[in-house]
């Protein structure tokens, strides 16, 4: 055991570099994921069959394919003719997990919108708001509250998808893991793995729920920010059908 921690030591600043692209790759991701989630959300709802047709396959084809292979095809494949699109490795594996999370965060954010009670609709048409304003100050703070459990479970899906990325040639966690079992033991080495992405999931948990919580005391329906810290928020149905 102790020969395992000596190899810990002197792989230490290499696992922290891992950890950091670990971490880029979670955040990148995360971000393009939402973007995507949003727009092809909301434009899964819209009336005009074009847009609404695009957006269906967009989402059918990254949630109907492998992540593995959508990583392969634009690490790989871009780059030779006729695309000839060739971009760094970190970047493909923050387009690869943005685009396929992203599309099953769009049935999410989907969902969620056609989840609002429908006296919210009625009092927006009865208050005379446009379209625009109708989704975002009403409808959309709504749903928002109500998609983020679901945006929380696939941030830790996505968090678990980067460990895939280290087949394209990217150095994360993952990949300096397999590096230290050489030098120590499976047990030790994939033992160490599973705490550490234990404990940035928990993190990312944590913050995610005080988001929820944030949420939902902004629509007035109990709960504060700090309570996410030693609690899981529980869903209030008071005030659901309240109007807005």
């Amino acid at each position: 055991m102790t020969e395992n921690f000596e190899a810990l030591w002197r792989a230490l600043p290499q696992l922290v570099d891992g950890v950091l692209i670990t971490l880029q790759l979670t955040a990148g991701g995360a971000l393009l994921a939402i973007v995507v989630a949003i727009g092809l959300g909301l434009l899964a709802r819209f009336e005009n069959v074009l847009l609404r047709g695009f957006a269906r396959v967009v989402i059918e084809l990254f949630r109907g394919t492998s992540l593995l292979v959508q990583l392969f095809f634009f690490f790989f494949v871009l780059p030779l003719p006729p695309f000839e699109i060739e971009m760094p490795a970190v970047f493909t594996g923050i387009l690869a997990l943005g685009l396929n999370y992203g599309a099953y965060g769009a049935e999410v954010v989907r969902g969620s919108i056609n989840s609002v009670p429908a006296g919210q609709w009625e009092a927006t048409t009865a208050m005379s708001l446009s379209r625009t304003h109708r989704m975002w100050r009403v409808i959309f703070p709504q749903a928002w509250a109500l998609m983020l459990p679901s945006l929380n479970n696939l941030l830790i899906q996505l968090l678990k998808g980067t460990a895939v990325v280290y087949l394209i040639t990217i150095v994360d966690l993952t990949a300096e893991l397999n590096k230290l079992r050489v030098q120590t033991d499976v047990y030790f080495a994939y033992g160490l793995g599973l705490l550490i992405y234990f404990a940035i999931a928990y993190l990312l948990t944590l913050g995610m729920n005080a988001l929820e919580t944030r949420a939902k005391h902004r629509l007035g329906q109990g709960g504060k920010w700090r309570d996410s810290i030693t609690t899981t928020p529980v869903p209030d149905m008071k005030g659901a059908g309240q109007a807005a």
